[in-house]
């Protein structure tokens, strides 16, 4: 089961109102808040492109620069213990702290930048 939609480089939710029997959802990965929702899966979909569509020419009409979701950097609390021994790992390699975390998430997510 898929319950996350990309279009345009944007991401959304579905999710199903058992109350309402209606399929929404949201923009994902930006600040604004961007909802839609539909009847059907194929309304949905249509709906989350409308909802990008929308949002485009809001900020265009608006004279703003849309939210881009994934700016490529983000902040982990990992706690003082694992802090430090990462950063002595980096050391004893002689990379980065921040190439050594790279390359930890890449193996575990099984992506080569």
């Amino acid at each position: 089961m898929n319950n996350i939609l990309e279009y345009k480089g944007y991401y959304g939710s579905v999710s199903f109102s058992t109350d309402d029997h209606v399929l929404f959802g949201k923009l994902l990965y930006i600040r604004a808040l961007v909802s839609y929702e539909a009847e059907t899966a194929s309304g949905i979909e249509k709906a989350f492109h409308d909802a990008v569509e929308d949002y485009l020419d809001l900020c265009k009409t608006e004279g703003i620069k849309p939210e881009q979701p994934f700016k490529g950097s983000f902040n982990v609390r990992v706690g003082r213990d694992l802090h430090r021994q990462i950063a002595l790992e980096a050391v004893r390699r002689g990379v980065s702290l921040n190439s050594l975390v790279i390359a930890a998430l890449e193996k575990e997510t099984h992506h080569a930048a």
